[in-house]
């Protein structure tokens, strides 16, 4: 008997990746194409669905060209919750120029009309920490119908989170995933839509019939849509029509999927032989998410959630995040005149992680018996929001700070502000794991995926600041294998997300805790409590 396969297809910040996945969880082939980010001004930040699509379209093909097209039994699709726009023909709907018809999440253009919508004090924003995001969709609608209601609003026919996007462009079927409704949308089922919120915010024009623009019809997490892949579809990623398209995820949740149920038995975890309510997964790449589940609804503020079944089927999901994880050690990095130094002497490669593997060797050459890498940066500490703070408290207005700069710039101060950048990250996961263990999340083990968790000195530095193990997926794509994993459940090759938990989650490397560095801990108060957070 051939061996059968599945898709995932994850859409991140920068790129559009691919994976062919086996029936026993492993990833046999990958593929990665850029996709362009455009910002016209500050904190704009737009994409186009129809480059976006056409990327899609391309990694597939290349992952599944050496099978049979019969060999395929589902695709998935994960993506970032960014905000599509398209008219009543389905036709991209510019939100600032020509073909650029994508809001993206980490646009920041609506902080005034998620402050007006926080004001209100509705009862939906309680399930949202409450305190509403700009990166939400809400505001981001409110803005577009304020600010281009001629361009753009009175054009629009349809608004979709871009995982929905691309699952209705697979399948043709307007059906909505609960992830990204719960998650971003204000949705909350069984009652659905909350008719009076989006009226008290000027968005009465959103419930014409039955809430069209914004979907109708729901579904959980991996249910098949339609009749799989529409002719047009399967031509345009070289897959054979009807192939089983699972409902899609936002890529956090992909990735939470993807090492959620990891069977770690026999690594002596504090995790072992409890409830999954006792990890957190962290998708680290761009920005990072903490996924937080429990099996009664915890609400903590400043955290988004409860919702429930919008990652793991019949459980509450909190979701904490930092909007600029992987996203600020770059801007830290490529910043400073040592880097632009060392790239004009060519002593490093600079593509992808080289430049971060660099300094932690630079890092660790440093360090001696006396000192550990850890307070290397003793006197020098970061304010890491320079994109504001999503949690916990949700302030997207707060900037970011640096304190104890000398006026050097070598090589050593870049180590050491990349060390510093590195801690304050991990102390904002501190932060917010405090936080949701005051609202009754009780965490022992952190499971971290993403392109960040490739990077040994910051899954080290996170177990050090947390005082907690950290494990990493066997296979290192988690966000495609959880992509992958709702193509499969759609194919009904199995009943339910949860199905997997055994089968295709196999974590093994382990980061244990070393001496946590009290001066890092304690520098963090400080200036928390300077600027009264705590």
């Amino acid at each position: 008997m051939a061996e059968v396969y599945y898709v995932g297809v994850d859409v991140g910040t920068a790129s559009v990746r691919a994976a062919l996945v086996t029936r026993a969880g492993l990833i046999k082939s990958t593929a990665e194409e850029p996709i362009s980010i455009w910002e016209p001004q500050s904190d704009y930040y737009v994409q186009s669905s129809t480059e976006i699509w056409e990327k899609c379209c391309t990694v597939v093909k290349r992952v599944t060209q050496s099978v049979k097209r019969s060999q395929i039994r589902g695709i998935g699709f994960d993506a970032t919750c960014s905000l599509v726009v398209l008219d009543q023909s389905f036709q991209p709907v510019p939100v600032c120029d020509r073909q650029r018809n994508v809001v993206m999440w980490m646009d920041h253009r609506a902080e005034e009309q998620a402050a007006r919508i926080t004001n209100t004090g509705h009862r939906v924003l309680s399930r949202v920490g409450g305190v509403m995001s700009p990166e939400m969709q809400p505001p981001k609608l409110l803005w577009l119908k304020e600010n281009l209601r001629e361009s753009c609003w009175n054009k629009a026919g349809h608004f979709f989170d871009l995982p929905d996007f691309l699952s209705w462009k697979a399948t043709g079927s307007l059906t909505r995933s609960l992830c990204t409704l719960l998650c971003k949308w204000t949705y909350c089922p069984p009652e659905g839509w909350d008719a009076g919120f989006w009226t008290s915010i000027g968005m009465e024009d959103i419930l014409e019939n039955n809430f069209s623009k914004i979907g109708s019809t729901t579904c959980s997490p991996g249910i098949p849509l339609g009749d799989g892949l529409t002719q047009e579809a399967a031509a345009d990623l070289g897959l054979e029509p009807g192939t089983a398209v699972g409902a899609s995820v936002i890529d956090a949740h992909a990735g939470g999927l993807g090492v959620m149920g990891a069977d770690v038995k026999g690594f002596y975890l504090p995790c072992e032989d409890q409830p999954i309510t006792s990890r957190m997964a962290m998708i680290c790449g761009t920005s990072t998410c903490h996924m937080a589940i429990s099996e009664q609804p915890l609400f903590v503020p400043g955290v988004w959630g409860p919702c429930l079944s919008a990652m793991v089927p019949g459980m509450w999901l909190n979701e904490g995040g930092q909007s600029a994880t992987g996203r600020l050690i770059e801007h830290m990095v490529k910043g400073h005149a040592a880097y632009t130094q060392l790239q004009e002497e060519a002593q490093v490669p600079f593509t992808g992680v080289n430049i971060y593997s660099y300094l932690n060797s630079h890092l660790s050459s440093m360090a001696n018996s006396r000192i550990t890498v850890d307070l290397l940066a003793s006197s020098l500490h970061v304010w890491p929001d320079f994109h504001g703070n999503r949690s916990p408290l949700a302030d997207p207005t707060l900037k970011g700070m640096v304190i104890g700069l000398p006026l050097s710039q070598t090589l050593d101060d870049l180590a050491l502000l990349y060390l510093a950048t590195i801690q304050a990250l991990a102390l904002g996961t501190l932060h917010i794991l405090e936080a949701m263990k005051e609202a009754g999340h009780d965490i022992r083990t952190l499971f971290l995926c993403g392109g960040l968790s490739k990077n040994a000195l910051f899954v080290q530095i996170h177990a050090n600041a947390t005082g907690l193990p950290v494990v990493l997926p066997d296979q290192t794509e988690a966000v495609l294998l959880g992509a992958a994993i709702l193509g499969a459940c759609a194919s009904q090759d199995y009943m339910s997300l949860c199905a997997f938990k055994h089968r295709f989650l196999m974590n093994v490397p382990i980061f244990t805790p070393l001496l946590v560095s009290h001066v890092m801990k304690n520098a963090w108060k400080k200036y928390s409590c300077f600027f009264g957070f705590y």
